[in-house]
């Protein structure tokens, strides 16, 4: 890379995990919001998703900037597409933290809120930490530690799973609280997609560190 380049990257990379930042600290807000029935910080993260937005607007204008007037080629391209590709999976992340937070309010309405299944604690810190540490190998392009967040999606799955198997069994025997069921069910689903884009951002970052396609690999490799 030439050196004028460089510094358009690193404010790129700079601006991407500041965006990063918010998007960790909108999940664990509305987390906050779910577990707690904390009606305040459920409706303050409709304001910081706007925020995470703004952030994505700004970060494509930049991305688009540099495309225009640096003409990245090969390693410098797969850096700045991958800033734009992992600026959108962080966008996401903010959209469904919002949707938590929307869960979280329904839930702090009720009189009487049903006792929430050990399962989504897990899935909550699982997902959580697959974003952390996919942001932390962007940070490092780390290679190694973004396959490691690749392995744990599976892990991800499966408890989600389990949530839901055990909320439809609830659901066979609600008296009156189906909605909150549907609801819990609605934010391990929602997790189970803060996990699969954390996923995308690892992909991301062995594309850029290795110059290496691993999206959908292993089940293009079973259709061989």
């Amino acid at each position: 890379m030439n050196r004028h380049f460089d510094e358009v990257m690193e404010g790129l990379r700079a601006e991407l995990l500041r965006m990063g930042g918010r998007a960790e600290a909108i999940l664990e807000k509305s987390l906050s919001a779910f577990f707690d029935c904390d009606v305040n910080l459920a409706e303050e993260v409709a304001k910081d998703d706007i925020e995470i937005d703004r952030l994505e607007v700004t970060l494509d204008e930049h991305v688009l900037k540099a495309l225009a007037l640096q003409a990245p080629v090969a390693e410098e391209l797969r850096e700045v597409l991958a800033v734009k590709m992992i600026a959108v999976d962080l966008e996401r992340v903010g959209d469904l933290a919002r949707n938590v937070a929307r869960c979280g309010l329904r839930r702090a309405a009720h009189s009487d809120p049903i006792s929430l299944p050990a399962g989504l604690t897990t899935l909550a810190r699982a997902a959580q930490l697959m974003l952390r540490r996919s942001l932390d190998a962007f940070s490092r392009t780390d290679a190694d530690l973004a396959r490691s967040v690749i392995s744990d999606d599976d892990e991800v799955d499966t408890i989600q799973d389990e949530v839901v198997q055990t909320m439809v069994r609830a659901l066979e025997s609600a008296d009156g609280s189906a909605s909150q069921e549907v609801d819990i069910m609605m934010v391990a689903k929602h997790l189970e997609r803060v996990a699969d884009h954390a996923t995308n951002i690892a992909e991301d970052v062995i594309l850029v560190a290795e110059a290496r396609n691993v999206k959908h690999e292993e089940k293009l490799a079973k259709s061989d």
